[in-house]
């Protein structure tokens, strides 16, 4: 990666210009190799496009933003700009963006908080789909998918392979557990135990995302002790500390069993039911 320059790279195939001459892209930015940027957009003196990003026309890419290889930022979109925090006073905080992640129409990623860490991250090949928002400090892990319209509040976690329905907005500080179904309109405010569908304003636990787990390759034996796990938690009228004992007694040797465990033990709001 080069400091971006004022002369126009051309694709050596078809010879058009990798960078539209509309485009705003400041001599400071850092452009990877094979970068598109369509007409208008405009790219900040702090941002980091690595190889084979695509950005498209009127996106906006600012602050001290990093945007991964074989990324995708389609029209309109707007990331790392300031977050919408009334204690934040210009701290150069960042936005850190995975590989091969498709950031569709008129999304919204902005950057962290000074007091929060200052890092907003989005992992590997994720989907954020169009108006959706993520905003200061969340923590976005590898293979989301958000639907549309889909709003994360400050200081979010959403872990791998969790799916956000259209429309759905998670309160500040809630953690989204891996291999989640979050159903499209839900209101999250509190935590969502790995591997289990919820729903519904305020949403409520409706089983275990047993779809999601057959189609990322978990085995019918490993699907059969989450579902064991979570007739624990949710249908044995055992308070959760008694419930997360039983579970360790029972299901210490799964490593997904220990997934929810952890989850669990390390939460500090109360878990979706």
């Amino acid at each position: 990666m080069t400091t971006n320059t004022t002369s126009i790279p051309t694709s050596a195939a078809d010879d058009e210009p990798l960078i539209h001459p509309s485009a705003v892209v400041s001599p400071k930015s850092q452009v990877g190799e094979n970068v598109k940027i369509g007409a208008y957009a405009v790219i900040g003196p702090n941002v980091q496009l690595l190889d084979e990003v695509q950005v498209g026309p009127h996106a906006v890419i600012d602050g001290h933003t990093t945007i991964g290889k074989k990324s995708r930022i389609f029209s309109f979109a707007s990331i790392g700009l300031e977050p919408q925090d009334i204690g934040y006073k210009g701290e150069p905080t960042r936005v850190e963006i995975g590989e091969r992640c498709n950031i569709r129409e008129f999304v919204s990623i902005h950057r962290g908080t000074h007091k929060a860490g200052g890092l907003t991250r989005v992992g590997d090949d994720c989907m954020i789909m169009a108006y959706s928002h993520v905003a200061h400090d969340c923590r976005v892990s590898d293979k989301v998918i958000l639907a549309n319209g889909a709003t994360l509040a400050g200081h979010v976690e959403i872990q791998e392979q969790a799916i956000i329905g259209g429309l759905t907005a998670i309160h500040q500080f809630a953690r989204i557990g891996k291999n989640t179904f979050i159903g499209g309109a839900s209101a999250i405010s509190m935590d969502v135990v790995p591997y289990a569908s919820a729903a519904g304003n305020r949403a409520k636990i409706t089983g275990v995302n047993v779809v999601g787990l057959r189609r990322n390759g978990y085995s019918e034996e490993v699907i059969k002790a989450i579902r064991q796990v979570h007739r624990i938690i949710f249908r044995s009228n055992l308070r959760l500390e008694q419930a997360v004992a039983e579970i360790e007694s029972q299901f210490s040797s799964v490593p997904e069993v220990q997934c929810v465990l952890e989850f669990l033990q390390s939460g500090q709001r109360s878990i979706c039911r």
